[in-house]
């Protein structure tokens, strides 16, 4: 195809290209952004061992007591922005957010940032993930 028949061609389909822009800018945003902060299990259990991380389960509290990650605070999605209080005494600490798959605990993370916390970090894959790493899980109350 010649320069001039992609222009043209363009032209006539301004409309597709103009979405294909959109989409091209959003995928680059959720490369960027939205990963920004989230690791691994084995991130995450670095974090934990080695920087005093503390460890908030935004699942269900029924979910909670099935199994978390050993000394996990527990606040849940649905009241969550009320309690963020509860975390400014370990604003200075790194705080790993989990959930059950990870985008529950992403948008946690977005809210901490929100608030000024600046050390948030959401477990890619959420409890799923660090039990398919075969690592541990507590059902003793924090």
């Amino acid at each position: 195809m010649q320069p001039q028949q992609l222009i043209e061609f363009i032209g006539n389909h301004w409309e597709l290209f103009a979405v294909l822009a959109v989409i091209i800018a959003l995928l680059i945003h959720n490369l960027l952004v939205s990963g920004r902060g989230s690791v691994d299990p084995a991130g995450a259990t670095e974090l934990i061992n080695h920087k005093d991380a503390l460890v908030v389960d935004v699942r269900p509290a029924a979910d909670f007591t099935q199994g978390h990650i050993i000394n996990a605070l527990n606040l849940p999605m649905n009241g969550f922005k009320k309690q963020i209080g509860t975390l400014q005494k370990h604003k200075e600490r790194p705080i790993l957010v989990a959930c059950r798959s990870g985008s529950q605990s992403a948008m946690a993370c977005q809210q901490l940032r929100k608030e000024g916390f600046e050390n948030v970090h959401n477990l890619r894959g959420g409890v799923l993930a660090w039990q398919n790493a075969n690592l541990p899980l507590s059902k003793k109350k924090h």
